[in-house]
């Protein structure tokens, strides 16, 4: 995500640190505007219609926070305190806070395994007005028959691709395809892509002709195996096979995760990884080199493919960047994994679901529950959400001036809107989720520049995935 590499103690920490946040996050190192014990002391202040003291998980969201609990005030005389946890830190003030008389009354949490841990603490959310706007109530955490948690934004990722490019390519004699919309299978978009790098000056040429100032390199922008980018195919990618080897357990949360992988669609993988290899201009020696730069070749017009997800978007689009890209050239299909192309959708998810504490106070549950509706009905509470805090908000109150401008976000809604149905993000369930990428990724990289084979990759994926969920739950237990 850029930064956005889209959370509680425990095995929830062990599971979660070093995920890639969701909601656009950002690598900031903004600390918290006030104090923990500022902030509980500040709390404790009731105007005698319930306070409310919200944890906030995201710093570059501080300051919208703020404004919004000075507005609520002024209108309902309520007090609502906000305490923004320093970025990295919020699993240790979570804890901290929870520990102390005057407790936060809205907190974060980001999975199964968080609600399982603060399982205690979480009101049930199903008769209240924020569950009922929720209008995807897939982006929910279901735990212990109670909905514990409800999303406060979402995000989509998939791959972005270039319209104009492939627009210009499908005037070429014997084009795969005349433009972008007939790609709706890893079939097709494996043949696109193959013939797009076989003819890269005759892409050129008629891209000259048509006046555009984009010249490609490749079809698929470097696929890095840094630190810096790895997160994308060790995380996101691999949400693929985890997320169809879910479903096929039947498991009710397919972010919730097993203790046990087989691999079984890792074939699957492999195809759409040797594609971004074999369709790039990058030498797949120096994937791991941290000297490519996917976004750059992107939006400089050298890539016609990318995948990432559409925090890209304010990036590709900002002037000051000086990318080629304009927002009507850019779009973002599915990973089409070969699997159920006819049905996918983008991979949408979330680490950043609301919860409301129920060891507090009837009236500050209320209050609180007020508050967060206050935030998705109102103007300035919508305002804030979309434009200061650049998020996705997955309610139905959200239309007209309210909805996102983000060109990929609307692309996913509309997807959903068509009756294709969301790539869940299983990559939450990984155990462990450092030492299994680092695993992973050392495998993939040995097998992408030539000293290792993919038998390695498929025990890092397996092997790997039973070990780190072994040592993750004995981590739990000791906690």
């Amino acid at each position: 995500m850029k930064a956005n590499r889209l959370f509680a103690l425990g095995l929830s920490a062990a599971m979660a640190v070093g995920m890639l946040a969701g909601c656009g996050s950002s690598a900031s190192s903004a600390t918290s505007t006030a104090s923990a014990a500022e902030a509980s002391s500040t709390a404790a202040k009731s105007t005698g219609k319930g306070k409310v003291y919200m944890l906030n998980f995201k710093p570059e969201t501080d300051q919208a926070w703020q404004n919004l609990a000075k507005d609520y005030k002024k209108e309902t005389g309520v007090e609502v305190n906000v305490l923004t946890a320093a970025d990295g830190q919020y699993a240790t003030t979570l804890q901290s806070e929870m520990a102390k008389s005057d407790a936060p009354t809205i907190f974060n949490i980001g999975n199964t395994t968080a609600a399982q841990q603060w399982n205690d603490y979480t009101y049930d959310l199903k008769d209240s007005d924020l569950y009922k706007h929720l209008s995807n109530k897939d982006l929910a955490i279901n735990y212990d028959g109670k909905v514990a948690g409800v999303a406060n934004c979402y995000e989509s990722y998939g791959i972005i691709y270039n319209k104009a490019i492939i627009k210009s390519y499908g005037k070429l004699d014997k084009a795969v395809v005349k433009s972008a919309d007939e790609i709706t299978s890893l079939d097709t978009l494996e043949k696109v892509a193959d013939d797009i790098q076989n003819r890269i000056d005759e892409v050129n040429t008629q891209l000259a002709d048509d006046g555009s100032d984009y010249q490609i390199t490749e079809a698929f922008a470097s696929a890095g195996l840094d630190d810096g980018s790895s997160w994308r195919f060790s995380g996101h990618l691999v949400n693929m096979p985890l997320y169809y080897e879910f479903k096929d357990a039947g498991l009710e949360d397919l972010t919730a995760g097993q203790a046990e992988v087989t691999g079984k669609y890792l074939d699957n993988y492999k195809r759409v990884w040797d594609m971004y290899v074999r369709d790039s201009a990058a030498d797949a020696k120096t994937l791991n080199s941290g000297a490519l730069n996917a976004e750059s070749e992107f939006g400089n017009g050298e890539a016609v493919f990318y995948q990432n997800g559409d925090w890209e978007y304010s990036a590709l689009t900002d002037e000051e960047n000086g990318y080629l890209v304009t927002s009507d050239d850019i779009d973002m299909m599915p990973i089409y994994f070969g699997v159920d192309d006819e049905n996918e959708a983008l991979c949408v998810g979330t680490e950043n679901h609301w919860a409301v504490n129920s060891k507090a106070s009837e009236d500050d549950i209320n209050a609180s529950l007020e508050f967060l509706n206050w935030v998705i009905t109102s103007d300035e509470g919508r305002k804030a959400v979309t434009e200061k805090m650049g998020l996705t908000a997955p309610f139905d109150t959200f239309t007209g001036d309210f909805q996102t401008k983000n060109v990929f976000a609307q692309t996913s809604q509309k997807l959903q809107d068509d009756g294709k149905k969301i790539v869940d993000w299983s990559f939450n369930a990984t155990p462990n989720v450092d030492d299994w990428r680092a695993d992973f990724v050392s495998a993939l990289t040995a097998y992408t520049d030539g000293s290792g084979d993919w038998d390695a990759v498929k025990t890092a994926f397996t092997d790997g995935w039973a070990n780190q969920w072994k040592l993750a739950q004995e981590a739990s237990a000791e906690s």
